[in-house]
């Protein structure tokens, strides 16, 4: 059912957030060793990674190469020259985000552990539950302000090199300012976080006969409005959150709308296409693509297309990243790394954070942003290189003998809550929130049984009362302490 979300929601902000939006500065003392810690990026995930560090007694400078914070939530209508994002060449744009996104997980699931996401009731802000990805920034942007996190930022700073050195050291070699007068500096780091997203690299599908296809393919990163797709037959490729959010987006303006897809039955894409919008298809794949324009399915039928775009996701790259061979990506897995964070022959000195998908990202990266922190300083200790290898090599058995293909290694999905648990009971602090594991799981029943309504019609209003009790707990003067 709809529920009085703006009702409670004002209640609640009242009751939870009646502080300063300015903290004081508080003095990190650690007994533990402090060291040099560079952080490759600033979105979500930069911005906890350098909170947790500062915490524990580290030294920090974050690069990121925007002029603000946000990363992935950093919206721009500009797109690439190279609408596949192929072209190695190509001047990357980061943002991946489409105007009408709105997040897919309600803001109790969303928010940090101890800086939760409410709804500030500020007019120009977006009060939704399910609120559109401007307000995700502001988000982010009161949490680095909350914690004073800019004055550790190196913005318009681009990292182009990052390579271990004599006495386990970092070499970080950095360009600052634009093109015209970037300036390459170096400095020396105990170790390098990589923070930088999995957004911005367009993965495409293999489509037989695509070269000599008359029509227009693009790649969903370089999608932002429906508009130029007004009365064209259209074929999307993917079934995941941007497919499905994209496909309706489109349907609004488009003559037809083809989605394929590798499961065509029982998903939301079905609902959406059998129920809903009149003007969309479902199929299996594409078999292959005709110079006479058609786009011929695996079940036979046939489309004559204008446009197919490819809602096919991303594929880590770190171009900067020099490691000697220690971590490779191959079909998308990054490896070898203990716990999808640390490569065992080059730990702690160099560690991911945000690697996993489908799971609820920013408590996640705080949970591995803890333990990265406290590993660094000597105060939670990490297995000797072998047990970790070994501990991957068994990961990896399991893995393949669950039939799993290489390229979902960090697809964590329904194991998140469990890997986050374990990160945890490493730091020696509570574990999820039972409130926050119940939401996720009933957002996830609820996309998939109305997945044109569950942004704003849901069932689990116990549930986010349970939450924002809790945030009035944590925070009762409206408060998170540094």
């Amino acid at each position: 059912m709809l529920i009085g979300y703006n009702r409670v929601k004002r209640f609640l902000f009242n009751a939870t957030f009646n502080g300063s939006d300015q903290l004081p500065m508080a003095t990190s003392i650690s007994p533990f060793k402090s060291r040099d810690v560079a952080v490759i990026g600033a979105g979500a995930a930069g911005l906890v990674a350098a909170r947790e560090l500062r915490r524990e007694g580290h030294k920090v400078v974050v690069f990121e190469q925007q002029p603000q914070v946000g990363g992935a939530w950093l919206y721009t209508p500009t797109v690439e020259a190279d609408p596949l994002g192929s072209d190695p060449a190509r001047r990357v744009v980061h943002s991946s985000l489409y105007a009408s996104l709105r997040t897919n997980l309600p803001r109790e699931v969303m928010g940090f552990l101890d800086y939760p996401f409410v709804s500030t009731g500020e007019p120009h802000r977006d009060s939704r539950r399910f609120p559109g990805h401007r307000e995700v920034l502001f988000y982010l942007n009161d949490f680095a302000i909350r914690f004073g996190l800019s004055e550790l930022i190196r913005f318009e700073t681009e990292v182009v090199y990052a390579g271990l050195v004599e006495d386990e050291k970092w070499r970080v070699k950095f360009r600052s300012g634009d093109d015209a007068a970037a300036i390459d500096l170096v400095e020396i780091f105990d170790a390098v976080i990589v923070c930088n997203g999995h957004f911005t690299e367009p993965r495409l599908a293999e489509i037989p006969g695509i070269d000599s296809w008359p029509g227009k393919h693009i790649h969903s990163h370089n999608y932002r409005i429906p508009e130029p797709f007004r009365d064209q037959v259209v074929v999307l490729i993917g079934s995941a959150a941007s497919a499905v959010d994209i496909s309706m987006d489109i349907a609004q303006v488009a003559k037809e709308v083809h989605i394929a897809s590798r499961s065509v039955e029982g998903g939301m894409l079905q609902k959406l296409c059998g129920d809903h919008i009149d003007n969309m298809w479902l199929h299996p794949m594409i078999e292959s693509v005709q110079k006479d324009g058609s786009v011929i399915f695996c079940d036979g039928s046939v489309v004559l297309a204008d446009v197919i775009i490819h809602c096919t996701g991303y594929k880590y790259h770190f171009p900067f990243l020099d490691t000697n061979g220690n971590v490779k990506v191959d079909d998308n897995r990054v490896g070898p790394l203990y716990k999808h964070v640390f490569p065992p022959l080059l730990a702690p000195g160099l560690s991911f954070v945000g690697l996993p998908w489908k799971v609820a990202p920013f408590p996640l990266f705080e949970f591995q942003s803890k333990w990265i922190a406290g590993i660094l300083s000597g105060r939670i200790r990490l297995p000797s290189q072998e047990e970790m290898m070994a501990d991957v090599s068994a990961f990896y058995s399991s893995l393949e003998a669950s039939g799993t293909p290489k390229r979902y290694t960090h697809s964590l999905d329904v194991s998140q809550f469990e890997y986050d648990d374990w990160l945890a009971s490493e730091c020696g602090i509570p574990g999820v929130e039972e409130w926050r594991k119940k939401i996720y799981n009933a957002t996830g029943k609820n996309r998939k049984a109305r997945p044109d309504k569950y942004r704003d019609e849901w069932e689990d209003e116990d549930w986010m009362l349970e939450a924002h009790k809790d945030f009035a707990r944590r925070c009762p003067n409206g408060v998170a302490h540094n």
